[in-house]
């Protein structure tokens, strides 16, 4: 069936219910799931075509599948670039930037803040393939710049931070990617493009774990990377299509219709973020909130002027001890005081989650590597959901009006 072309200068609210694909030869409304691991050929020869990549068609599901090019046409809509490419994970989406960009010799800079298993890949399984890594502060650009090396050929940061919702300014961050020939990718995952649309700010790169704001639901695992359309076809295809860090059409699906409710989900657990970190700060029990809508944040004003005015859904704070043990100790007082909150380190869900980053998220680094990052054995996160906000206080109030 043929589908309607969508006018020009669609706001993001439309283009998350109304982008994708076109229909299939029933007229279906909402969009079709196929499931199917491979696709029927009239003939031999345009079987051939296909496979040779010289006629366009689907062939294998590991190759390419409708129900995953809608999530990719949707996504890329969002974001405002020409393309995305759908991976089986947020880290399979950094494995293949990885595999897609750097050789042997080459350089990263990537912040010290980033997701633990991102700061691993990096410093641990690229390093084994002869590419280095420099770390450096997430918003000191002085650092990123007195980094860059001749060889050196991606920038890498995402903000806000895990946990601890670290801002970076990514037009600073592009300027000295491209004023040394690198490129500068940036995790998303976040914000999601209903508050931030990095490539707007200068970057070429935008990673997203789908698992989180884009599903919203705590459903499915997911990733991708959106860019522009000589890369995805290019550069990550080839590799994609030959080392099977694919989507699968069932988890595709369901990050497609978790678009469609992106912005209105995000909107709400943005307020409720916002008044749950007001009311932490006057908590006698919590030593410090981190939350990029505070003014007590250091980079409040860059968080409001690239994230659309929102400071997201997730709040950090460390409870107040006299050392780490005891941090550790009270910090699990609270967790599991709680009878509301899930106890787990997903984020993004509509359910509200708290979690311990020092020993899960964040478990696997070093003890030094910690301390760079800023993770302390007192620190909770807490991705905030759609319940109540007074009962979401509540719950809280368990454990911080019980501490010892």
């Amino acid at each position: 069936m043929t589908k309607k072309k969508l006018p020009e200068g669609l706001h993001r609210d439309t283009l998350a219910v109304r982008a994708g694909i076109a229909p299939s030869q029933y007229g279906e409304n909402s969009e079709a799931l196929y499931l199917t691991s491979s696709f029927l050929q009239p003939d031999a020869e345009t079987a051939r075509k296909r496979f040779a990549n010289e006629e366009d068609g689907y062939t294998y599901s590991r190759v390419g599948n409708p129900t995953v090019t809608c999530m990719e046409q949707r996504l890329a809509a969002l974001e405002g670039t020409e393309s995305a490419m759908a991976t089986a994970s947020g880290m399979a989406a950094v494995l293949l930037l990885g595999m897609g960009l750097l050789r042997a010799g080459d350089h990263v800079i990537c912040s010290q803040s980033v997701f633990g298993s991102t700061l691993r890949l990096f410093a641990t399984e690229f390093s084994k393939f002869g590419v280095q890594t420099t770390f450096v502060s997430q918003t000191d650009v002085s650092q990123w710049r007195a980094a860059v090396q001749p060889n050196t050929k991606l920038l890498f940061a995402e903000t806000p931070t895990n946990p601890l919702t670290d801002i970076c300014d990514i037009a600073a961050l592009a300027d000295v990617a491209h004023q040394s020939g690198a490129l500068l990718a940036v995790d998303n995952c976040f914000c999601s493009p209903a508050l931030q649309r990095p490539t707007e700010w200068g970057a070429d790169f935008v990673i997203h774990s789908g698992t989180k704001y884009l599903d919203g639901q705590g459903r499915v695992v997911a990733g991708a990377i959106c860019c522009t359309e000589k890369y995805v076809n290019d550069v990550f295809w080839p590799i994609n299509r030959t080392a099977g860090m694919v989507l699968s059409p069932f988890n595709a699906w369901v990050v497609t219709k978790g678009m469609e409710t992106l912005a209105i989900r995000m909107r709400a657990q943005c307020d409720s973020a916002l008044a749950l970190a007001q009311w932490l700060q006057n908590q006698p029990q919590v030593a410090h909130v981190y939350y990029p809508g505070l003014p007590s944040h250091p980079q409040q004003a860059l968080a409001m002027r690239q994230q659309s005015g929102l400071g997201g859904a997730v709040v950090s704070f460390d409870v107040r001890a006299p050392d780490e043990v005891t941090g550790r100790t009270r910090a699990f007082h609270v967790i599991d005081s709680t009878q509301v909150c899930s106890v787990t380190t997903n984020l993004g869900d509509t359910k509200t989650t708290i979690a311990h980053p020092a020993t899960t998220s964040h478990g696997r680094l070093t003890p030094a590597q910690r301390q760079a990052a800023g993770i302390g054995q007192g620190l909770i996160r807490i991705a905030v959901g759609l319940e109540h906000l007074e009962d979401l206080k509540a719950d809280l109030l368990r454990g911080l009006s019980t501490l010892a």
